[in-house]
């Protein structure tokens, strides 16, 4: 019985680390791709002279941030 018990707790523990680190690496995957990734293709894009295509993505994508604001916002310092 304390074997199932202590299999039931490591398994528990074992969700709970998974799931905090699949939060922890979707949160700087989102971090990367707005800070460094983005700039650095539409930089790139500019650079080959591909600004019919730069600049409307630039375009759309700031109305979504807009729009939805969430990156803006801390929630800690509401």
């Amino acid at each position: 019985m304390l074997t199932l018990i202590c299999c039931m707790a490591l398994i528990w523990a074992i969700w709970r680390v998974t799931f905090v680190g699949i939060r922890l690496a979707w949160g700087i995957t989102k971090i990367l791709f707005s800070v460094i990734f983005l700039p650095v293709i539409v930089i790139g894009l500019l650079l080959a002279g591909l600004a019919y295509i730069a600049l409307p993505a630039v375009i759309i994508i700031g109305l979504i941030a807009l729009f939805t604001g969430k990156a803006a916002v801390c929630e800690r310092y509401k």
